[in-house]
């Protein structure tokens, strides 16, 4: 029996993620399991590359099924994504390729990759772009995602654009003081900025992004959802164009 196991050999070192390995280890007395794992031993002492083969086919298993369930997620929630009706949409409304951005104004990520996408929207004229806030890195987040939707809902998508680039450049803390010096700045009203940003409209924004977040498994930014792929962090723009170019190519 120890013989006809050995091929099982790697799966059971792996928590026994063979069924038909388990199966077998399950139906040995306790001297032919010791017998068995004697001679696994020695055959990775004997061949330790194999263990590493083992471990990145492993990896790579992982990887496929990380990436399928993140596509199972894309399309559970696509309306949510892509129709929410509340989200900023840019870019071209209307393109063949749509990109989901999850983030957040005081995630360091999320502005690095601020004037990379900016650069992919000015090149590529077919994307449309949301942006979802999803503030997660303590108050001042908080309070600079109520801004900025305080803002779209007062002045409209365009003045939320303008807060929005400002705000992804910003380095100071983010305060209400701060936020209304930012408002009187970009030539908006400040005061019913300010006056819109504890309101349930507001509240309701956050809140249904957190949801759909933790639903779709997001703990970090930035976040990235391209039509029914997940990047989860920050993607280089050459990696983002040939993802925009192969879904293109599908």
């Amino acid at each position: 029996m120890i013989q006809m196991s050995l091929r099982y050999a790697l799966p059971f070192l792996f928590a026994l993620t063979s069924p038909l390995a388990a199966l077998e280890l399950e139906a040995m007395t306790d001297a032919e399991r010791a017998a068995f794992r004697a001679e696994v031993r020695a055959y990775l002492l004997e061949d330790p590359e194999v263990l590493q083969e083992a471990i990145s086919v492993l990896q790579e298993r992982q990887q496929l099924a990380e990436v399928a369930n993140d596509q199972l997620l894309a399309a559970t929630y696509a309306d949510k994504l892509f129709n929410d009706r509340h989200s900023y949409v840019g870019g071209n409304p209307t393109g063949d390729i749509t990109i989901v951005e999850f983030m957040d104004y005081r995630c360091g990520y999320c502005k690095r990759a601020f004037p990379e996408i900016e650069a992919l929207l000015a090149t590529d004229a077919n994307i449309r772009f949301i942006v979802k806030e999803y503030p997660i890195l303590g108050e001042q987040s908080v309070l600079a995602s109520r801004f900025a939707i305080a803002t779209q809902l007062v002045a409209g998508d365009d003045a939320y654009k303008s807060v929005h680039d400002t705000l992804m450049e910003f380095n100071g803390n983010i305060t209400q003081a701060s936020m209304t010096r930012l408002a009187e700045i970009l030539g908006l009203d400040a005061e019913a900025i300010i006056a819109q940003m504890d309101s349930e409209e507001v509240s309701n924004v956050i809140a249904a992004n957190r949801t759909l977040g933790e639903q779709m498994q997001i703990s970090g930014t930035p976040t990235f959802v391209v039509e029914d792929q997940m990047l989860r962090g920050y993607v280089p723009v050459d990696v983002m164009e040939t993802i925009v170019a192969d879904l293109r190519d599908e």
